[in-house]
């Protein structure tokens, strides 16, 4: 292993790439390596997924088992508990949670403890790349120091007078763009931004991942990237906002708020559709905005419509939840007491993930009023605890005529494309739809409450 690394070392065959987060972020990351031929090893502070993983066997739905086991048996990759190995690659790659704490504000704690387990491990030469969402500034403020009590420098310079600084390890950011489930754009054809501490690191950075993807953006500093991928996330919010506030107003109106969408979607330019539903899910757009927003304090600057969509879009599963109330009560029903069968539980369709999934804060919300729940997700066989709600034990309920009748109502909270949502309506009493998944169903309309 070389001593001393050049940022054109990392254009080479064969290195030796650890990816620290062994995820929804991590892994897929993990097998592209190991694809265009890299030794990768997965680092992970959880020993059942590292033992899953040494076994070629995938824990994430939209993540082959084949594939695993392909590369697993060919040595291109392993999992490992053991962080002491991370002084045998040549790159590290941070792809660790940031979520929200209880009051909404920047949980950077993995990101640090990772740092922290990097730097007595750290390599004269090594390159290091956070991929987590965060705010502008966290390379630098966060990352850097830690690593930087090795001894080691990794200077902060831009510009074309710094293309030869001394640098003693690289440091760049470079934003993860995993969408689970998304079939026609996978990781190897989305293009990646990267942002080095200096232009050596970026030129390290573009050339890691110009052997993995299509097409690599190189960026001025790590600040830069890191907003680069709060604004796609921050645009993604607002605009679901602005329709999920014009959905209330036009369900007061009478007006079909889907039909205004397609008659839009025709104009040709100025125009981008977004759709309605029960609240944000996944693991970026209901958690990136409140990074830039809780940062911007810092500046004494208000971020006037990241709030306001925050609050909107919060409010979402408060919405389902009162248009329950509503349709059960046209019914002569109340909802406390009514037995409601929850339709979906993942975050979006035809994913097994279920990270900030409105269905859950509108199952908490039921719970809270009195009513009784099940639900059915063919992604989900049983619940597990998880950081803010728990529904341990609860199991997925067979989806048949029967059963669908037994309820008082069925709440349509995910739209996987495997429910027959003509079967839903023929068989349930009364059907709650947040998704407009029944928008080709003609029979029975007088059962279907859109919300």
């Amino acid at each position: 292993m070389p001593v001393d690394r050049k940022p054109e070392f990392f254009k080479g065959a064969q290195l030796k790439v650890g990816i620290i987060g062994c995820g929804y972020v991590g892994l897929p990351l993990a097998l592209r390596f190991a694809e265009a031929g890299h030794r990768v090893t997965g680092f992970d502070t959880d020993p059942g997924k590292v033992s899953l993983l040494n076994a070629g066997k995938s824990f994430i739905q939209h993540i082959q088992q084949t594939k695993i086991q392909q590369f697993v048996n060919s040595k291109h990759f392993s999992a490992t508990t053991d962080f002491t190995k991370l002084k045998e690659v040549d790159a590290i790659i941070i792809c660790v949670p940031t979520p929200l704490d209880e009051r909404r504000e920047p949980d950077l704690s993995y990101v640090e403890q990772t740092a922290q387990a990097i730097q007595p491990n750290l390599q004269r030469g090594q390159l290091v790349v956070l991929e987590s969402t965060t705010y502008p500034g966290t390379t630098e403020e966060l990352v850097l120091p830690i690593l930087e009590k090795t001894g080691l420098r990794c200077p902060i310079a831009s510009g074309p007078e710094n293309e030869n600084i001394p640098c003693e390890f690289f440091l760049a950011f470079s934003p993860e763009r995993e969408d689970p489930g998304n079939k026609q754009y996978g990781l190897a054809q989305i293009p990646k931004v990267v942002g080095g501490l200096n232009p050596p690191s970026c030129r390290a950075a573009v050339a890691l991942y110009a052997q993995v993807v299509a097409r690599v953006v190189p960026v001025s500093s790590t600040r830069a990237a890191e907003m680069a991928k709060l604004l796609e996330n921050i645009f993604r919010c607002v605009n679901i906002a602005l329709v999920n506030e014009l959905k209330m107003l036009s369900l007061r109106m009478n007006i079909d708020i889907w039909e205004v969408i397609d008659a839009a979607s025709t104009k040709p330019f100025g125009f981008m559709p977004f759709y309605p539903g029960p609240g944000l899910g996944g693991h970026c757009i209901p958690i990136d905005p409140y990074y830039l927003s809780w940062k911007a304090r810092e500046f004494d600057f208000s971020t006037r419509f990241i709030e306001l969509a925050g609050e909107v879009n919060t409010a979402m599963p408060y919405h389902v939840v009162d248009a329950v109330a509503a349709a059960l009560n046209n019914h002569k029903k109340s909802l406390k007491g009514s037995k409601l069968l929850i339709l979906g539980v993942a975050y979006k369709k035809d994913v097994d993930d279920l990270r900030e999934s409105p269905s859950l804060k509108i199952m908490q919300l039921l719970q809270q009023r009195g009513a009784e729940f099940d639900y059915n997700d063919p992604y989900f066989p049983k619940l597990h605890k998880m950081r803010h709600y728990n529904f341990e034990n609860m199991k997925s309920v067979p989806l048949n005529p029967e059963t669908l009748a037994s309820y008082d109502a069925v709440v349509i909270s995910t739209d996987h494309a495997s429910y027959d949502f003509g079967a839903v309506v023929d068989a349930a009493k009364l059907v709650v739809d947040t998704r407009n998944a029944t928008r080709r169903v003609t029979r029975h309309r007088n059962k279907i409450i859109l919300c």
